[in-house]
């Protein structure tokens, strides 16, 4: 059978693409191995109405009512390449099967590299976070800290700034000496000394160890790891990457159409900002520009 779209990845993004084709009518193939990003994640803040409940219970919920839609059809694997057949795509999974489909929504997601300082992966998605928006009001006005890994660290210091009392962890690292100034200014306490750990029961964070034993009390860190694309295929397909604050990124046009045609994109491979709501927006535009493209003709 050779479906009207197949969607690589069946999170947020993915999801949205397909209840969107479904409502068009459409037959579709959602192919996802179930690792979402912000799995590691208790709670999910911002989503309206789902304000503090759990992205897999979030999930779980959007997957039963996109599989309701009768033609739906769900592939439990992992996409393994994709290539230009006629009239459309053939995605092969890990498992080996074949799908074919007219057009391709890629959301396979990506992945972050969090550095090796011992007590940080396991706190990751709890105490450990990236955007303050989404895990910051529920620390309150405790003191939290900023972990340098790029250049852009140093903006990342300036927002969490704004929640409270901000340590600026430098990790052995320089910066600048204006930037260190103005952050100064701001009242953020800079702290150049290596980290050796953090510290705290369980993924509660109580502070961060440096090399000299001393210990930086802080309720909450913060950092920009860098990111990876959890799949090769939009390079396989030939789809331009351009590179990103955090790593690489797919480029889409308004409609999240790639370079390459009837390949469409979303989630957080396609942007330097990430949230489920903003995934799920991309989402819903790439399924609906998708569906139009297979009765509408191109513009010239």
């Amino acid at each position: 059978m050779q479906f009207d779209a197949i969607v690589i990845g069946g999170s947020f993004a993915g999801l949205e693409a397909a209840t969107y084709l479904a409502r068009g009518m459409r037959t579709v193939a959602v192919i996802d191995s179930g690792s979402p990003r912000n799995r590691f994640a208790a709670h999910s803040h911002g989503y309206l109405s789902r304000d503090g409940a759990s992205p897999g219970e979030i999930l779980d919920a959007a997957r039963a009512q996109v599989a309701a839609y009768p033609k739906v059809h769900f592939v439990d694997d992992t996409a393994a390449a994709a290539t230009v057949v006629d009239d459309g795509f053939m995605v092969r999974t890990n498992g080996d099967s074949e799908v074919t489909g007219k057009r391709l929504v890629l959301a396979f997601g990506i992945s972050d590299q969090l550095p090796d300082i011992p007590g940080l992966a396991e706190r990751w998605g709890k105490t450990v976070n990236h955007c303050p928006y989404c895990h910051g009001y529920e620390f309150g006005s405790s003191p939290r800290g900023v972990l340098h890994l790029s250049e852009y660290s140093s903006h990342q210091a300036r927002i969490i700034h704004e929640w409270g009392p901000t340590t600026y962890f430098l990790n052995g690292a320089t910066i600048d000496p204006e930037i260190e100034s103005e952050l100064s200014n701001l009242g953020i306490t800079i702290v150049s000394e290596p980290v050796a750990r953090l510290v705290g029961d369980g993924e509660q964070l109580d502070g961060i160890r440096l090399s000299d034993s001393h210990t930086v009390a802080i309720a909450a860190l913060y950092l920009m790891p860098p990111t990876v694309l959890n799949s090769e295929i939009a390079t396989q397909l030939g789809c331009e990457i351009e590179t990103g604050p955090q790593g690489p990124i797919v480029r889409t046009d308004e409609l999240r159409a790639t370079t390459v045609p009837g390949v469409y994109a979303a989630g957080d491979i396609v942007r330097a900002m990430h949230s489920i709501t903003l995934a799920a927006a991309d989402g819903m535009m790439a399924g609906t520009a998708l569906h139009r493209s297979l009765f509408m003709p191109s513009p010239a």
